[in-house]
């Protein structure tokens, strides 16, 4: 039999092997294509342009394709289904004791990761059409509410959540109040996704993140979720590869949308269900996605109220490429912190159990 530490490591070396490996595939296929936006520029939540992003980011736009975010899903996806495959048709205890594949521990994450993939490709698709604008956001915002509300449904009706984890605390109950709450917490990471706007910046933020996940997922004993975080990791470790200044591909929403829907069950997940506090550490363990949220929210307030921009430019990433920090200084900085971040809410996590 394997180890558990073995169940963990091993999807994540395949995770990351077949990322390596299809990257050439769909590098191709993308360029071949032209899959990027055909005419640059962004614009506003009052759909105006927006001048300060557009300056700083007019060339880079149509410079690398979209759905780059299509290597994470995918290796996740085919390490998840070759080894449910081997495990089904081999003898092999080894085999085995590698299928994650979970009605209890994985099917939630990998549903939200799959609908989140496939509705973020369409709007990629839609993106890089002459003109194209992606798909109205109120669509998007349906998508994410919709399985939200199921999700946060079968926690309560299904699975039997009724409390929140907190640390230093005894769990917090709140009955049928966790599905607003999963539909929240899945809202507010939906719309952390903007943080993919800077080469490699989103691929090392969200890799801290599930590697945090991973580690306290196997504190619980969690071990085939503990797998899938760890398959995740591979997947974006493999995407970051290519993703490195200058970037292959950029990550889009095929990406994003995948990873913050899957990142809400997981939270859920390595809450009360697993004996902890999976949800009240998501603010710190993803403090650089809360940080980007409120960085719009903030500036969208402070200019309803006093007419003028708090940012130069939000979110918070692109503001410090308004100021003048070179693109790959800001990323940098931001896995420093999102490492820091991610050992914080690790230890708390741990801690409370």
């Amino acid at each position: 039999m394997l180890s558990p530490t073995a169940q963990v490591l091993i999807p994540a070396t395949l995770s990351f092997t077949i990322g390596i490996a299809i990257t050439p595939l769909l590098t191709h296929y993308l360029y071949k294509h032209r899959a990027w936006k055909k005419t640059p520029g962004k614009y506003a939540l009052d759909g105006t342009p927006a001048q300060e992003f557009n300056r700083l980011h007019n060339g880079s736009e149509v410079r690398a394709p979209r759905m780059g975010g299509i290597i994470v899903w995918a290796s996740i996806l085919l390490t998840t289904l070759s080894l449910a495959l081997l495990a089904k048709f081999s003898h092999i205890q080894a085999f085995k004791d590698l299928n994650f594949l979970s009605r209890s521990g994985t099917w939630l994450p990998l549903a939200a990761l799959v609908v989140g993939a496939v509705s973020g490709l369409l709007d990629d698709l839609l993106v890089i059409r002459p003109g194209g604008r992606g798909l109205p956001l109120r669509f998007r915002l349906v998508v994410v509410v919709a399985l939200s509300l199921f999700i946060g449904w079968w926690f309560w009706a299904k699975l039997g959540v009724v409390a929140i984890g907190l640390p230093l605390h005894a769990a917090l109950t709140i009955g049928w109040l966790v599905i607003p709450l999963f539909v929240v917490v899945a809202l507010a990471l939906f719309a952390s996704g903007v943080i993919d706007g800077i080469d490699g910046l989103s691929g090392g933020v969200f890799a801290a993140i599930f590697a945090s996940y991973t580690l306290i997922a196997f504190a619980q004993g969690e071990i085939k979720l503990a797998a899938f975080c760890a398959a995740t990791v591979g997947g974006l470790l493999a995407f970051l590869w290519f993703n490195i200044p200058p970037a292959r591909f950029y990550m889009s929403d095929t990406g994003t949308m995948a990873l913050t829907l899957a990142l809400s069950v997981v939270a859920f997940l390595t809450d009360t269900l697993g004996g902890g506090i999976g949800v009240a550490v998501l603010p710190i363990v993803g403090a650089l996605l809360v940080a980007t949220v409120f960085s719009n929210i903030a500036q969208m307030i402070w200019k309803g109220l006093f007419g003028k921009k708090l940012l130069r430019v939000a979110p918070l990433h692109h503001h410090f490429e308004a100021i003048g920090w070179p693109g790959p200084k800001v990323v940098m900085r931001y896995w420093v912190l999102s490492i820091v971040f991610a050992f914080a809410g690790v230890i708390i996590a741990l801690s409370a159990r």
